[in-house]
């Protein structure tokens, strides 16, 4: 079934979150699904979530493969549970960077990341406040681009409903001044060609308002009148089928697909990053999957953080890292029904 497909890497994320236990988790609920794929982070870390899953001292399966990213560590230099720490900020980037650069050679098919924490990527040095970012930048690095040149973005989904991001990892008042004709454009075209690209047909794009009720004419703002209704008419000017702006606090119900329906559209462009993540973890994290759209690569990840108070407790659920996945699968060919 896999054998003319390159591999699936798995990040660990940060090791003293959940990431490397609801890797095993999720092998120990699904294995068939770890065909093809390797576990890229440190063997000691791994070997601990193992038996953190198992309850039990146990050597880890032959079937679960693991890659060893930067210098190995020692028991003793493993960072422990729910604390921040240089080392593991260290090892996720070690991940994040020999993944990446094994997408980009063609070396694997497709990367999907379990959660890092920022602040422990910032004490490594890591300058970059997250996955996107620095996926973004190792890409653009590789194709001898600037970082301008290769614009990315953020979706979130689940089975009821899809949302992008026109800002991401950026204070909501600095978020606001990045909301431009020029940004919110982008972002449609970047959805429109990535949904083309996956479903073979082209979307119907929700673009939601900033301000309460998207405005209401004026009277509550004109970033809809001056920003965003231009942006969307220069879209349709290029083909892409888009409508709004649409009030943000009803967009995101007439989009969600409910008991086998379809909804309004087929996805919603949101202007700042809680206005569009919050509808769809709020319908399940377990099943949310954040996807990066713009990069040369398929990359998806769980829809939750590191969970430093479930570290360790072998409590983690892994159903957002198989929904995640299935969807790296899917989109890279490798299953068609996944």
């Amino acid at each position: 079934m896999y054998a003319d497909k390159k591999p699936i890497a798995i990040t660990i994320g940060d090791a003293a979150g959940i990431g490397p236990e609801i890797i095993v988790k999720a092998f120990c609920q699904a294995p068939e699904q770890f065909h093809n794929c390797i576990v890229v982070g440190d063997k000691a870390v791994m070997q601990r979530a193992w038996q953190v899953a198992a309850a039990k001292p146990m050597p880890m399966p032959e079937g679960l493969s693991i890659q060893q990213a930067g210098a190995p560590l020692n028991p003793d230099q493993l960072p422990a549970f729910g604390k921040i720490s240089v080392v593991a900020g260290q090892l996720a980037a070690d991940s994040i960077t020999w993944a990446a650069r094994a997408a980009l050679h063609g070396d694997v098919s497709a990367i999907v990341t379990a959660p890092l924490h920022k602040e422990a990527l910032s004490l490594a040095g890591v300058k970059f406040p997250g996955h996107t970012e620095m996926l973004q930048s190792l890409a653009a690095q590789h194709l001898h681009k600037t970082i301008a040149e290769l614009p990315v973005r953020m979706m979130l989904a689940n089975r009821e409903l899809k949302t992008v991001l026109v800002t991401i990892h950026q204070p909501l008042r600095q978020a606001i001044d990045a909301i431009t004709v020029d940004n919110v454009l982008e972002t449609l075209r970047i959805t429109h060609c990535a949904e083309l690209a996956s479903t073979g047909r082209a979307p119907h794009l929700a673009v939601a308002g900033l301000n309460p009720h998207a405005g209401e004419g004026g009277l509550l703002g004109r970033e809809e009148i001056d920003i965003i209704q231009p942006a969307i008419e220069l879209a349709k000017a290029e083909g892409i089928t888009v409508s709004g702006p649409w009030s943000p606090d009803t967009v995101f119900m007439r989009a969600r697909a409910e008991r086998g329906q379809s909804g309004a559209f087929d996805v919603v462009v949101a202007m700042y990053h809680d206005q569009g993540l919050i509808p769809v973890k709020y319908l399940g994290v377990e099943q949310g999957v954040n996807i990066t759209l713009g990069l040369p690569f398929v990359r998806t990840s769980p829809d939750h953080g590191t969970a430093f108070d479930l570290a360790g407790k072998g409590l983690a659920d892994p159903a957002s890292l198989l929904e995640a996945m299935a969807m790296a699968r899917r989109l890279t060919g490798i299953d068609s029904k996944a």
